[in-house]
This record gives structure tokens, sequence and C-alpha cells, in this order.
């Protein structure tokens, strides 16, 4: 089945010009797709590995202009992201076209100039994790999550206006939106753009959950079809007796574990 495409991050230079578009709309993980033919997970185009990659292109005297509508994501990648975007030395405008969610809302802060769309916002609030321990393990997790939050405020900070770090973690601690007005007088961003963001990209990040939701029914039912396939055995084959079942048993547990293998990562 041809894999539909969807805008998840784009690398463009304008013709003619010294200007360099990055769009960020997905979620920023290392992860990209899984791929149900080598079982693993293919690069995600929202990494620091890639994003690294690409300002790489750049020259130092280009314009970079960098498009967000991301929900978020992985904080380890959205934080190398902001420092490779202050490393580099261009001018960086960053327009927030539709949301600049959690980690993606520290990625625009690395920018010079921020610009807020028609109708944008900004969420931000603390970091999460997934843990599995014993009290012990469940308590130092809380604190080491104290101080990454810490150091996080500061990359706020070091923009905001008209706030107070502990205003700041009030917010934080209560997952705030902010609009592109309490954005600018927070500091946030610059300006409040005019101009409507560019529509056919912001259909295909809205689309982007529904085309993946089909695409894993899809899968399900080809590895539904996969296992009934691995266990189904002909009356002639049954008759080889127990070298044939353990043959068979040996085949599913090696499907089953690499299966859930697949989704630890």
């Amino acid at each position: 089945m041809r894999k539909e495409s969807v805008t998840k991050f784009r690398f463009e230079q304008m013709a003619d010009s010294n200007v360099y578009k990055l769009y960020i709309y997905d979620n920023v993980t290392a992860y990209g797709d899984f791929n149900w033919e080598t079982w693993d997970y293919e690069d995600a185009e929202t990494s620091a590995n890639y994003f690294r990659t690409q300002l790489s292109e750049i020259p130092d005297t280009a314009e970079i202009e960098l498009h967000v509508n991301s929900y978020g994501g992985d904080v380890k990648e959205g934080i190398a992201i902001y420092n490779l975007l202050k490393q580099h030395e261009a001018h960086k405008t960053c327009y927030v076209d539709g949301f600049a969610y959690s980690i993606a809302s520290v990625i625009c802060l690395a920018c010079d100039k921020i610009i807020m769309g028609l109708g944008t916002s900004m969420l931000i609030h603390n970091m999460s994790m997934y843990v599995n321990g014993n009290a012990e393990t469940l308590r130092k997790c809380a604190d080491d999550l104290d101080i990454l939050m810490e150091s996080n405020r500061q990359i706020y900070m070091v923009r905001a206006k008209n706030i107070t770090e502990e205003e700041l973690k009030d917010m934080m601690d209560k997952e705030t939106y902010l609009t592109p007005e309490q954005c600018l007088e927070y500091g946030f961003c610059d300006e409040i753009g005019t101009q409507q963001a560019d529509q056919n990209l912001l259909n295909q990040s809205a689309a982007k959950k529904v085309i993946q939701l089909r695409q894993q029914i899809n899968n399900m039912k080809s590895f539904r079809q996969e296992m009934e396939n691995y266990t189904s055995i002909a009356p002639a084959q049954q008759k080889q007796g127990e070298g044939m079942e353990k043959n068979k048993e040996e085949a599913v547990l090696k499907m089953m574990s690499a299966f859930f293998n697949a989704f630890q990562k």
C-alpha cells in the first residue's frame, strides 16, 4: 500500500534568496513510523539528529524561517534542537502557524524573533515521565523532575518580561495555555502576525492522526493473518508428529517476541 505523504518536517530554500524554511509539523520524537517489514522504527524527521543534518546545510550568513505546528513531544530531543538553533549563526525567525505546545514552545524560544499567527497558542507545563519501580525509585524520579524543571524554566526566563520565575512556575504547575497577546506580554513572542498560515500544511497535520489510525488497523489485520498462517497446520502436516508441533510453537514465540519488543522501544 502506498504511504500517503504527510508533512512532518520540511526543509526548503527559497528560490534566488538566502532564506531557508524549516517546518516542524508533527510531534518532536527520536522515533519515526514503525516499519512492519523490518520490525523496527524508522528515523524521525523531527529528531535532533535529523535537525542537525538539515542545519548543517544552511550557511551562517543565511536567514532561517522556522514554522511550528506541534503538540510537543520528547524533551530530550526538543532541548537538543533548541541548542542546535541557538548555536547556529544564521538569523532565525520563528512563525507559530498553529500550536506550539510543551517542548515545541521551547524550540520557538531559540529564535531571534517569534511571530505568532492569528488563532495560534502556546502551552507551558511541567515535564512528565513514565516510571516503574519501588517507592525509593519513585521519590528519586520526582526529585529528578524538579531539577530538570528548574533548568527548563531558565530557557523561558531568558526571554521573559513582566513575569517572575515564581509566577512562571505557578503557570506551569497549572498547565497554562497562552494566547498570542499573552505571549507578547510575557516576552514569549515579539509580534502577532496578520497573515494566515499555510492552510494546506495545517490540513495535512490535522489529517495525520486519521491516516496513522488507518495504517495501524491495516497493519494489525495483516499481523493477525500472519499469526493465523503460523498457527494453522494442515492435517497431513500434523501427522509428522511432535517435531512439526515444536517448530510451529517456536515460530509463534519468535514472532510474538518481536511484536512486543517493538513496542518497548
